[in-house]
């Protein structure tokens, strides 16, 4: 049976918000919960970004039960891979278990604060293999020194490791990735609702030893509200950011750039991809084709912080209901 997550989404939400909606969303039900991985928000109008790793913390030790994701982290400019690492490891004790480290090769929005600049993507994709490495070499409990093409380690060891080391899943969009990251990942991670995305990676770890199924967890973000029409535009304020795709998502630097890129989206552009309104048939329907798909987890965006304390309240858990009976 598919299951079902609540997006802890950093750039729309404060820090203790989010932690009290972590807690709510693991009250009605939810089984996992993901957060974002940000340093600025999409669009000046989210206005919020705080540092993901604190909040997690936090919300191992408010929550009892669900399952927690990074969705996702980028291990390679804006965070070295050892320290990407370590704050993995001591998350997974934290969290008794219950954490797996979401990674992916990020976006310029995230990355460029370092002032490091932006590769281009075949080099966004090496430095993420090659990152993936360092934290599993890392994940041993070894000293590590490495010498690679994009980093360094220098005689580093995670001195509090939980036993089995921490999952890791990686976000791939089509063959040539899956082809690099399959072998390297434990779970699958994807915004499209692609079939063709699991049946690729689970012929990729064919042929490892012990590789059984793996967990394939997709996203996607709907915008409940009592009017259909204040939901449509609550989600173009907040998430017009969404219709660029990732080709474009990735490389814009600045919630600016964003904004610009966004301007001529339209509100019923927006509503055309993001199930919006208070019917939660149709909520529930917009969620099927990643279960078609045969995805494994779909963890839900509620657009909107102003909403997302009634969404829980009043909403989620027979949206749920609904769900679980697709």
């Amino acid at each position: 049976m598919t299951r079902f997550g609540y997006t802890l989404m950093t750039e729309q939400s404060g820090p203790k918000d989010l932690v009290a909606y972590a807690v709510a969303a693991e009250n009605v039900g939810f089984d996992f919960e993901v957060s974002s991985d940000h340093y600025s928000p999409w669009l000046t109008s989210q206005g919020h970004a705080p540092y993901a790793w604190t909040v997690l913390g936090a919300v191992a030790q408010a929550t009892t039960r669900v399952e927690l994701a990074t969705y996702v982290t980028c291990p390679s400019i804006r965070y070295h891979p050892a320290v990407v690492a370590q704050k993995a490891a001591t998350l997974q004790l934290l969290a008794d278990g219950r954490f797996t480290l979401g990674l992916g090769a990020g976006e310029n929005l995230n990355e460029h604060v370092v002032g490091e600049g932006w590769p281009a993507v075949d080099a966004r994709q090496d430095m993420l293999e090659e990152a993936v490495q360092i934290i599993r070499e890392l994940h041993t409990g070894e000293l590590v020194t490495w010498q690679g093409d994009y980093f360094r380690v220098d005689s580093a060891r995670i001195w509090d490791l939980p036993d089995g080391g921490v999952p890791i899943g990686i976000a791939v969009s089509g063959p040539k990735s899956i082809e690099r990251f399959a072998p390297l990942g434990d779970v699958l991670i994807a915004t499209e609702p692609k079939a063709e995305l699991i049946t690729g990676w689970e012929a990729a770890r064919s042929d490892l030893a012990g590789a059984g199924p793996s967990r394939s967890i997709g996203q996607i973000p709907i915008c409940w509200g009592p009017d259909k029409d204040e939901a449509i535009a609550l989600a173009h304020e907040q998430f017009r950011w969404f219709a660029g795709g990732w080709a474009v998502n990735a490389d814009l630097p600045t919630p600016a750039g964003f904004t610009g890129a966004s301007q001529f989206v339209r509100p019923d552009d927006v509503a055309s991809s993001i199930a919006c309104g208070p019917d939660l048939d149709e909520l529930a329907e917009s969620v099927k084709p990643f279960l078609e798909a045969g995805f494994t987890d779909v963890a839900l965006v509620q657009v909107g912080d102003q909403r997302q304390q009634e969404f829980l309240d009043t909403v989620a858990e027979p949206l749920l209901e609904k769900l679980r009976a697709l």
